[in-house]
């Protein structure tokens, strides 16, 4: 961190320190500062709207925490039509089509051609710079890192507020507000606020795991690789000019230390291999983790005066890419909500913010479904679904009005059904 960083960031926790007994006031406390947590909090900046966003993680972690790095062609948008993609639009690359390797073969699926949009490679940590600098550093915005044991209280009234205890001093500070933002994700604290006999937590199990690496090595394809193969699903993702995505199936609560490096590349040269192919261009792996590969969602998406967005409301496996996209459409219905009703008394938003945000969710939650028996039906050890799922990988790359349907779903195009 540069040193003007530092003292820019100890500007905003400095004031911080006050006993419980004097609480500060704000109108909005954000909750993580993540992609949905600082989406919202600029859009309320934007508009006036006082806030206050809280993060247990110091800043320096939030910038370079390795995480997603697709974002659909309407996020994009929406970033830039409120000056959130300054960055992203002079940084990112534009994909057009993936391709799928089974069988030894190679099939490419334009779906740009088929849909007339694009994914967009962004790593979550550089959106999360920008937006952290936008918010904090160009409008002004008050943000608190490392901030520990962080409790939400008093949702089912008017007057509810969170506290926590401050990482100078140990002191426990009150911020008194009149909404709270649940946007720090599945492991947070602001779901368990909801009162149990208020929501439904649906939760679905794939069965599987993925070691997901980062390879200190240029991609080895021009575009996104799924390889399906009966030892296991593999995928290839660029995400920079040095430094590639791959994940391998694995068993669910695999341990990283079963995949030495040899191994990892042993696997990914089998899975990935098909005719006419570039050979993996192998480099230092500086990632290995085990993914549990499951996905719930909380419905109701909020009681009270306490919204979730993000991964608090549902938590989608990697299997399509969808987790950053819908944190980020979450943010945009509930700061759009909350300025409408703080710009001109309409709680309209805010009261159809669930159903709205939920629509999408579950169609997001369908095609992940639906696209992991193409990914694992061939390593199920099912011969059953092993056919079901090359049928429906064939019948994409050679139906028209599947391959359609197919890319819609997988770029996030007029998905609100």
């Amino acid at each position: 961190m540069s040193r003007s960083r530092f003292r820019h960031t100890v500007r905003m926790t400095a004031d911080a320190s006050v006993p419980s007994a004097f609480p500060q006031r704000t109108r909005v406390v954000v909750v993580g500062a993540g992609p949905a947590g600082l989406t919202l909090a600029n859009i309320l900046r934007a508009a006036s709207v006082d806030c206050v966003v809280l993060e247990t993680e110091s800043r320096e972690f939030i910038e370079q925490r390795p995480r997603a790095g697709f974002l659909e062609e309407w996020a994009v948008r929406a970033l830039d039509g409120r000056g959130l993609a300054d960055g992203l639009l002079k940084n990112t690359v534009a994909h057009t089509e993936c391709e799928f390797r089974f069988a030894g073969e190679r099939h490419r699926f334009p779906y740009a051609d088929v849909s007339g949009h694009r994914h967009y490679v962004y790593p979550q940590p550089l959106l999360v710079t920008d937006l952290v600098r936008e918010y904090a550093d160009v409008r002004g915005g008050e943000i608190r890192f490392g901030v520990r044991d962080v409790e939400p209280a008093g949702i089912d009234t008017d007057r509810p507020s969170v506290t926590y205890t401050d990482p100078e001093t140990g002191e426990r500070v009150r911020i008194d507000c009149e909404f709270i933002a649940g946007c720090d994700g599945a492991r947070g604290v602001t779901r368990d606020c909801l009162p149990s006999e208020h929501v439904t937590i649906a939760r679905h199990d794939f069965g599987v795991g993925w070691l997901a690496l980062l390879a200190e090595a240029p991609p080895s394809s021009d575009c996104v690789v799924f390889g399906i193969h009966p030892r296991g699903f593999a995928g290839h993702m660029a995400r920079s000019p040095q430094v590639t995505r791959y994940y391998l199936e694995c068993p669910p609560g695999d341990d990283p230390e079963n995949w030495p490096d040899e191994r990892v590349w042993a696997e990914l040269h089998e899975r990935l291999a098909a005719d006419g192919a570039q050979p993996l261009t192998e480099g230092r792996l500086i990632e290995k983790r085990v993914l549990a590969m499951h996905n719930y969602v909380v419905e109701p998406m909020g009681h009270g005066r306490l919204y979730l967005a993000g991964d608090s409301a549902h938590l989608l496996a990697p299997i399509g890419a969808k987790g950053m996209n819908l944190a980020i459409h979450d943010s945009l219905l509930l700061g759009d909500a909350l300025v409408a009703y703080y710009g001109k008394g309409d709680d309209s938003g805010l009261r159809g913010y669930s159903a709205a945000c939920l629509r999408r969710v579950w169609q997001y939650q369908e095609f992940s479904q639906w696209l992991s028996e193409v990914y694992h039906g061939t390593s199920s050890g099912d011969p059953f679904r092993a056919g079901t799922s090359v049928a429906r990988l064939r019948r994409i790359l050679v139906s028209p009005a599947a391959a359609i349907g197919f890319a819609e779903l997988f770029l996030g195009k007029d998905t609100d059904y």
